[in-house]
């Protein structure tokens, strides 16, 4: 026994101090282990993740969304983003992204590769009755070519909420612009016509120039973008709907905005293109005073916005209510000319409003008209600098042309009946 620990010593080998060392082939099979479980780990995470955008897509109605894409001959894929995508172009959608928020969702600012601006929505939740307004309007604006609209550049539907992707339009909303405290100067009357102008255009391109009449649901002046050269832009087309050919009306939920909605949709359910007629109608009365339509900001003898407006107009007190700078920029016929107009609109009984074809042609010989005063009234002050008689005779000749009143210019402006 006491010979063992000299043969030890003696022959190291045949006593190991520790457990032998792994060999190349145990390295080797350890790293194949480890980097398989990896794999298999990083396999399957990608295929929950897979799958889970796939109940996203169904939740958020791609399925209904790729049936209308296909029916109407729209390829698809040009119109889906990824959800990476997005995220990066929001920098995860920070808070100092934010353009705005409203009832239905946050609008961010993104930018995708090729620094191209956009703006995109987030629905806040989504419920099947949202989901439907998401589609509609994801169809709807992928028909329609109009310049005074938003263009839909694609949608998101791999995300819990959908998400819509459009063009970035810089300067804000024209509820914005009429209400901001940081806005104190109204719009320029020559921008105010023009706004007008152009909303009521695309309203009544929706009603009767696209291939199927479509009823936008719910106008209102935060629906309404301006560009940097103060251009409208109609967006929000989630309550829009196509008229059928042998229909005049739809019967559906009431969707809307409250001081906007069409007195006679709220009480039937009855959706018509006069309904746009009446919103619009509200916009018009909002451009002149400056004043928000929405029923709980006004006292209790006031809360019809609509009454409220045409007592104003009738009393002769409209003026008094207006910035003196559109006052002096306008004149007084022309304002009333468009508060007339606007009580047309705002009539109760949408048999007698007007269409919105007629409202775009009044505000389009309205902004013509004073385009000629305008005119007329650099002439003159280009006559004064002439040389003697020359001044007096053409003086008395603009002078002439000057006295063509609106009324007269509204009158030789329409169509004869034949």
């Amino acid at each position: 026994m006491r010979n063992r620990p000299t043969l030890c010593r003696a022959s190291p080998k045949a006593c190991p101090s520790g457990p032998p060392a792994p060999s190349g082939v145990s390295l080797g099979l350890l790293f194949i282990l480890v980097t398989g479980s990896f794999l298999s780990y990083w396999g399957l995470k990608k295929r929950k993740l897979l799958k889970m955008k796939e109940e996203f897509f169904i939740q958020n109605g791609g399925l209904l969304l790729q049936q209308r894409f296909a029916s109407q001959g729209i390829d698809a894929t040009s119109k889906i983003f990824t959800a990476e995508e997005l995220e990066k172009a929001t920098n995860k959608y920070d808070e100092s992204q934010i353009l705005g928020r409203g009832g239905s969702g946050i609008v961010y600012k993104g930018v995708l590769p090729g620094r191209r601006v956009v703006a995109i929505k987030k629905s806040k939740v989504v419920d099947e009755s949202q989901v439907e307004q998401f589609i509609n309007e994801i169809t709807i604006l992928s028909q329609i070519n109009h310049r005074n609209v938003v263009k839909l550049l694609g949608c998101c539907l791999e995300t819990q909420v959908p998400l819509l992707v459009y063009e970035f339009i810089s300067n804000g909303t024209l509820f914005h612009r009429i209400n901001s405290q940081s806005s104190p100067h109204p719009l320029p009357w020559e921008h105010q016509l023009r706004i007008a102008a152009e909303t009521a255009g695309v309203l009544a391109y929706l009603h009767s120039a696209a291939s199927l009449p479509i009823i936008h649901g719910d106008i209102k002046s935060s629906n309404i973008l301006l560009d940097d050269k103060y251009t409208a832009k109609v967006s929000d087309f989630g309550a829009s709907r196509y008229v059928p050919s042998d229909q005049t009306r739809i019967t559906t939920i009431v969707r809307g905005t409250a001081g906007y909605l069409d007195p006679e949709y709220l009480h039937t359910s009855e959706l018509t293109e006069k309904s746009d007629v009446y919103s619009f109608g509200v916009v018009l009365a909002e451009l002149l005073t400056r004043e928000r339509p929405v029923p709980f900001t006004r006292s209790q003898g006031q809360r019809n916005f609509a009454y409220y407006f045409a007592v104003l107009v009738d009393d002769g007190r409209l003026l008094q209510q207006m910035e003196p700078q559109i006052v002096m920029e306008a004149g007084a016929e022309q304002i009333y000319a468009v508060a007339q107009l606007a009580n047309r609109c705002l009539n109760l009984k949408g048999d007698e409003r007007p269409t919105m074809r007629e409202v775009a042609g009044e505000l389009e010989r309205l902004g013509r008209f004073r385009e000629q005063q305008q005119l007329i009234q650099q002439n003159i002050e280009e006559v004064k600098h002439l040389p003697g008689d020359a001044t007096c005779q053409t003086m008395k000749n603009v002078e002439l042309s000057s006295q063509f009143s609106l009324e007269d210019h509204l009158l030789s402006s329409m169509e004869l009946p034949r």
